[in-house]
C-alpha cells in the first residue's frame, strides 16, 4: 500500500440558508482546495462525493456538481453514511491511491440543508432510524442523544453542569472561527435562566444549547500519492490511520446506551493502523451534534476512561492550552452541522493545525492529529488518524 497524503483542504463558511445553488455551494470549498493544493480540476483523477441525499432536490447531485467543477470526464463516485458521508468519502479516497488505482482525487462534501424546512429537516433525520420500529414512535436526532445522557448520567454521575461546559468550550473557540454559524459567547448561567433560550428543553435532559444547528456548508480535501504529493505540496498531512465500524441501527441490537461502540471500534482500528495510541494525539476534532456526544467521543477515543470524560471537561483539559485539545474551532457546537460536509471540515482543521496554520486556534507545535466522525446516533463511526511526518 502507497503512502497517501492530503494536499489541499477547502471549506465555505457553514451558513444557515445559502443563497446559491448546490453545485454554486460546493465550488466555494473546491476552490479553496485546489488552490491550497497548488492545482487544477485536471490535475485530479477522479471525485467522490458525500452527501445525505434526502435532503438535496437535485437527484444524483454528483453529476450536476462534477459538471460545474470541470471534472468530467474523471470517474465521479458517490458516498453516503448519513453525517459521517465526508469521512467515509476520505476513507475511500484513500483506499483508491493507496492501491495506485488513481493518484489524485478530490472528496467533495456538501450539503444544502435550508432547501426544506426545519420540520422536514427533523423527520429526514428521524428517517435515519428503523422506520419499521423506530422512528414512527418519535424517535428524532435530540431524543436518541437525550437517552444517551441519561444513560451516562446514571452511570457515572455526569450532571446538567458538565454538558453546559462543553457547549461553553465550544463557543470560546466558536467566536474566533470565521467559517461558524454560532459566534457567540456562551456562559453557563445562560442554561439556568429561564428567560434564556439557551436553557428551552429540547428532550430532557437537553437543553437548546446541548443541540448544534442545521447548516449550509460544503469542504474538500485533495488526496494525493506520495509522488504527488511531493510534486505539488511543501505541506503534505500525511493519513496514518483510517478505521470505521457500524452498529445496529436499533438501539435495542446496542449492549450500552452510555456509549457508542462503532467509534470504539473505529478508535481501535485506526491507532491500530497509524501505530500511535490516545496519549500520542495532539489535538482532536470529535462529532459533537450534541454536548453528550463530545463526553462519549473522550471515553471512545481513549482520552478518558469510562466515566472520566466529566473530569476533562471539568479541568479544561480539552481546551487549547490542555493536555488534550478538542474542537478549538468551536465544533459542529459552533460551527453548525451541514450534514455531508461536517467531515472534510473537521480534517480541514486538523490539516490546518498539523501545518501551523490555524491562527488564533493553533495549538502548539501538534505533530499527529484525530478525527472522530459519527454518522446518525452511533450507526457509523469513523476515526482518521493525520500526521505531518
Amino acid at each position: 500500500m502507497k503512502k497517501v497524503a492530503i494536499i489541499g483542504v477547502g471549506q465555505s463558511a457553514f451558513v444557515r440558508k445559502y443563497p446559491g445553488s448546490i453545485r454554486e455551494l460546493a465550488f466555494e470549498g473546491f476552490k479553496e482546495a485546489v488552490t491550497d493544493a497548488g492545482i487544477t480540476a485536471k490535475d485530479i483523477d477522479a471525485s467522490v462525493f458525500c452527501s445525505a441525499p434526502e435532503y438535496d432536490k437535485q437527484r444524483s447531485p454528483s453529476a450536476v456538481i462534477a459538471e460545474y467543477l470541470g471534472l468530467n470526464p474523471q470517474p465521479t463516485f458517490y458516498v453516503e453514511s448519513l453525517c459521517s458521508s465526508s469521512s467515509t468519502g476520505l476513507k475511500l479516497a484513500y483506499s483508491m491511491v493507496a492501491s495506485g488505482a488513481h493518484d489524485v482525487v478530490a472528496v467533495i462534501g456538501l450539503q444544502k440543508m435550508s432547501e426544506i424546512s426545519s420540520a422536514e429537516s427533523q423527520e429526514r433525520m428521524g428517517r435515519g432510524a428503523d422506520i419499521q420500529w423506530e422512528s414512527p414512535f418519535g424517535t428524532m436526532m435530540p431524543a436518541y442523544y437525550a437517552m444517551h445522557a441519561q444513560a451516562h448520567m446514571a452511570k457515572y454521575g455526569t450532571t446538567l453542569e458538565d454538558l453546559a461546559a462543553v457547549r461553553v468550550k465550544a463557543a470560546t473557540y466558536g467566536q474566533i472561527n470565521d467559517r461558524a454559524v454560532y459566534r457567540k459567547a456562551v456562559t453557563p448561567e445562560m442554561f439556568t435562566n429561564p428567560e434564556d433560550m439557551m436553557s428551552n428543553l429540547v428532550s430532557s435532559p437537553l437543553r437548546v444549547g446541548d443541540c448544534c444547528a442545521n447548516a449550509d456548508g460544503t469542504s474538500c480535501l485533495i488526496v494525493a500519492s506520495e509522488e504527488k504529493a511531493k510534486l505539488f505540496s511543501k505541506k503534505p498531512v500525511w493519513i496514518l490511520g483510517v478505521g470505521a465500524a457500524s452498529a445496529s441501527v436499533n438501539l435495542t441490537g446496542r449492549d450500552k446506551l452510555y456509549g457508542l461502540k462503532a467509534a470504539e471500534q473505529a478508535a481501535q482500528a485506526a491507532y491500530k493502523m497509524a501505530g500511535v495510541g490516545p496519549k500520542d494525539i495532539d489535538v482532536a476534532e470529535v462529532h459533537d451534534c450534541f454536548t453528550i456526544a463530545e463526553l462519549l467521543a473522550y471515553e471512545a477515543l481513549g482520552f478518558a476512561e469510562p466515566g472520566g470524560a466529566k473530569d476533562l471537561i471539568r479541568g479544561k483539559e480539552t481546551y487549547k492550552e490542555g493536555s488534550i485539545p478538542v474542537n478549538v474551532d468551536g465544533g459542529l457546537l459552533s460551527k453548525g452541522h451541514p450534514i455531508g460536509a461536517t467531515g472534510g471540515s473537521q480534517v480541514r482543521t486538523i490539516v490546518l493545525q498539523l501545518r501551523g496554520e490555524a491562527g488564533d486556534m493553533q495549538v502548539k507545535d501538534p505533530q499527529i492529529g484525530l478525527v472522530h466522525n459519527i454518522g446518525g446516533v452511533g450507526i457509523y463511526g469513523n476515526v482518521t488518524i493525520l500526521g505531518n511526518q
